[in-house]
């Protein structure tokens, strides 16, 4: 199951403090003691998650993948990196399996799993694992040719025009489902999100709903220019108005693990590292 399916959902900041009053559990030293005398934070991160996560010619790059290498660096390890396939049940299964539980076929639990949702919601269904420290706010945008739509302020001003998105994101659905459903016979779904972003710098369509990282990513690795590709946000139902933070989590009990993570973090963004590993993708590092 692709990764992006589980991250289409609305979300929101959620401060480390209250989710650890929330869950109400003495602070447990030894394992971030333990982590400390392996040298090691296992980090768990979604395969096939561009630009975020993603074997490129066999090797793991990425933004989560520069982040995990410098939260470990930052906290005196090295990254032990285990990339791993989402779960068919959700979200909540790829939390079980890779923070609090472990895959029944062996593989993990991780120290921390990172590109989580940082949702009050989410994290009141998943008491198992401590979400904290949002570093990026992600959200969808209709990125248009401007040489073939003149501009476009509402779905309706795709009338007529080929379209497209990735199959099962939100995005697929907002297209399909605005403007009455008077776009719909000429929406067209790709397999990635990628997919639809070429054929929208190729000419084959005039649009495509991503999400904002996507669409900068594709635009550095493809040489584009965004004079011609330009992005807007568009209203609907089906896609979250303000976008979603997307955080770490790491095992309900391990608080102290969870600090020392989020001092790395904050460490990185105040000497300016953070910014800089989401500017080498090409992608805007929107505070969360």
């Amino acid at each position: 199951m692709n990764a992006r399916l589980r991250l289409a959902r609305g979300l929101a900041s959620f401060l480390l403090a209250a989710a650890a009053i929330a869950i109400g559990a003495a602070p447990a030293y030894a394992d971030l003691a333990k982590i400390r005398q392996s040298g090691s934070l296992k980090v768990a991160l979604y395969k096939g998650l561009p630009p975020f996560s993603d074997n490129v010619g066999g090797q793991f790059t990425g933004i989560d993948v520069a982040l995990a290498n410098a939260l470990s660096k930052q906290m005196g390890l090295s990254a032990a990196l285990l990339p791993f396939d989402a779960d068919d049940d959700g979200m909540s299964g790829d939390l079980r399996n890779m923070v609090w539980k472990g895959h029944y076929l062996g593989y993990g639990p991780a120290d921390v799993m990172l590109h989580v949702p940082v949702d009050p919601n989410f994290v009141r269904q998943n008491g198992q694992v401590l979400i904290f420290a949002p570093y990026l706010r992600e959200g969808y945008v209709l990125v248009y040719d401007s040489e073939r739509v003149h501009k476009v302020s509402s779905f309706e001003d795709l009338a007529g025009q080929a379209t497209g998105a990735e199959q099962g994101t939100g995005g697929a659905s907002a297209l399909l489902s605005s403007a009455n459903g008077a776009l719909r016979d000429k929406v067209k779904i790709y397999p990635e999100a990628s997919e639809a972003l070429r054929a929208l710098f190729s000419g084959q369509i005039a649009a495509a709903m991503v999400t904002r990282a996507q669409y900068e990513s594709a635009l550095q690795a493809q040489n584009q220019h965004a004079t011609r590709f330009v992005a807007t946000e568009l209203q609907s139902p089906l896609v979250p108005a303000h976008g979603w933070a997307v955080g770490m989590a790491v095992k309900a009990d391990q608080r102290e693990l969870a600090q020392a993570l989020e001092n790395a973090l904050n460490a990185l963004r105040a000497s300016g590292e953070l910014q800089r590993i989401f500017a080498q993708y090409g992608v805007s590092m929107i505070a969360p």
